[in-house]
C-alpha cells in the first residue's frame, strides 16, 4: 500500500511538473506573440503611411521626400516583423525575404500582414486554450493530492508566484523600455505619439462642450552638436544631451512632455496653451536651457533650431504636428538657425 501510495505520489507530482514548466513555456509564448503583434501593427502604420503618401508624392520635392522616407520606414519595419519572426523559438510559419523585398506592392504588403497576424492570432488562442486545459489538469492533480503533500503544494505555489512576479517585472521593465529612451530616460517618438493621440482626444472633447482646448509640439534641434562629438568625443555628446533632457524637464510645466526623438533632436508637447505668445514664451526657455548647459558643461557654443505646430490651428491633423514641427525647425535650420518658427497650415505650406 506503501509502495502504491508513493508511486501515485511520485507519478503525481511528476504530472505536475509537467504542467507547471508546459504553463510557463505557454506564458513565454503569449509575451512573444505579443512582440509579434506590436512589430504587425508598426508595419500596418507604416503601411498606411506610404499608401497616403503615394497619393501626394507628385506634388512637390517634400511630398516626395516624405513618400521616400515613409517607404523606407516600411522596409525597416518589414524587416524587423520577419526577422522577429524567423527567429521564433518556436516552431512557426517563416516569413520568405522575397515576400519583404522593396519590390512587394502595398497589396502583397497588406496579405502578408494580414496573413501573419492571422496565423499569429491563431497560435495565440492556440496557446490561451493550452493553458487553461493545463491549469484544469494541475487543479484536479492538486485536489487528489492535497490531503497528502500539502506542505509540497505550498512550496509549488510559492514558486509559482515568484515566476509570476519575475514575469511581471520583466514586462514591467520592457514596457519601461518600449516607451523611453535608453541614454536620457526621456519618453521616446511612440510614448510622445501615444501623448499626442490623448490631447487630441481631450481637444475634441472640449471643443463638444464649446471649450476649444488647443494643444501643440515643439521639435528641437541642437545646433553645434555635431562638432562635440568630433571634437570632444562621443561621450561629451551623452552628457550633454542628458543634461540638456534634465533641464527642458526642469524648465517645462509637469502637464507638458518632453521626449526624445533621436540622436540630438527632442519634441516637446505643450498640452494646452491660450496664444502664439506663450508658445514663444516656452521656445525660448527651452533655447535658453540649451545655451546655458552647454556654457555650464564648457562644452563650446551649442543653441536650439525650434520648429512650432499647434493643433486644431492651423494643423488641423494631430497626426501631422510633429511632420509640420520638424518642418519649420528645418526652415529655421535653413536660415539661419538658433531661432524658433510656428509651421503654416498645410494649404500655405503646400502653395
Amino acid at each position: 500500500m506503501a509502495i502504491a501510495s508513493l508511486s501515485f505520489l511520485l507519478i503525481g507530482f511528476f504530472f505536475l511538473a509537467l504542467q507547471i514548466k508546459a504553463i510557463f513555456s505557454d506564458q513565454l509564448k503569449q509575451e512573444y506573440v505579443g512582440l509579434v503583434f506590436e512589430a504587425i501593427e508598426r508595419a500596418e502604420a507604416a503601411r498606411t503611411t506610404v499608401s497616403e503618401a503615394t497619393q501626394t508624392r507628385d506634388i512637390d520635392d517634400i511630398s516626395a521626400a516624405a513618400y521616400q522616407a515613409a517607404r523606407a520606414s516600411l522596409d525597416n519595419r518589414l524587416k524587423t516583423l520577419a526577422a522577429l519572426v524567423n527567429a521564433s523559438p518556436f516552431e512557426t510559419s517563416r516569413i520568405p525575404e522575397s515576400a519583404i523585398s522593396p519590390s512587394a506592392t502595398l497589396e502583397d504588403t497588406r496579405t502578408l500582414l494580414d496573413f501573419t497576424a492571422a496565423y499569429w492570432r491563431a497560435q495565440r488562442d492556440r496557446t490561451t486554450a493550452d493553458m487553461r486545459t493545463r491549469l484544469s489538469r494541475v487543479a484536479d492533480a492538486l485536489i487528489v493530492l492535497s490531503a497528502v503533500l500539502f506542505g509540497a503544494l505550498m512550496t509549488a505555489l510559492v514558486m509559482y508566484s515568484a515566476r509570476n512576479r519575475q514575469l511581471a517585472h520583466e514586462s514591467r521593465e520592457f514596457k519601461q523600455a518600449a516607451l523611453h529612451d535608453a541614454l536620457t530616460g526621456l519618453p521616446n517618438r511612440r510614448r510622445l505619439l501615444d501623448a499626442i493621440e490623448l490631447a487630441a482626444a481631450k481637444s475634441a472633447q472640449a471643443a463638444e462642450n464649446g471649450r476649444p482646448r488647443k494643444f501643440a509640439v515643439l521639435y528641437i534641434d541642437l545646433d553645434g552638436f555635431k562638432g562635440i562629438n568630433d571634437t570632444r568625443g562621443h561621450r561629451a555628446g551623452d552628457e550633454l544631451l542628458v543634461a540638456v533632457a534634465k533641464q527642458f524637464q526642469h524648465v517645462l510645466r509637469v502637464t507638458d512632455v518632453v521626449a526624445r526623438i533621436g540622436g540630438d533632436e527632442f519634441a516637446v508637447l505643450v498640452q494646452e496653451f491660450v496664444n502664439e505668445t506663450q508658445l514663444a514664451a516656452i521656445a525660448q526657455r527651452l533655447m535658453k536651457a540649451v545655451s546655458d548647459t552647454a556654457d555650464r558643461l564648457g562644452v563650446g557654443f551649442v543653441t536650439a533650431s525650434i520648429g512650432i505646430a499647434s493643433c486644431p490651428d492651423p494643423i488641423s491633423d494631430h497626426d501631422r504636428l510633429i511632420a509640420a514641427a520638424d518642418e519649420a525647425m528645418y526652415q529655421v535650420k535653413r536660415t539661419g538657425k538658433s531661432r524658433y518658427a510656428f509651421a503654416a497650415p498645410a494649404s500655405s505650406a503646400a502653395s
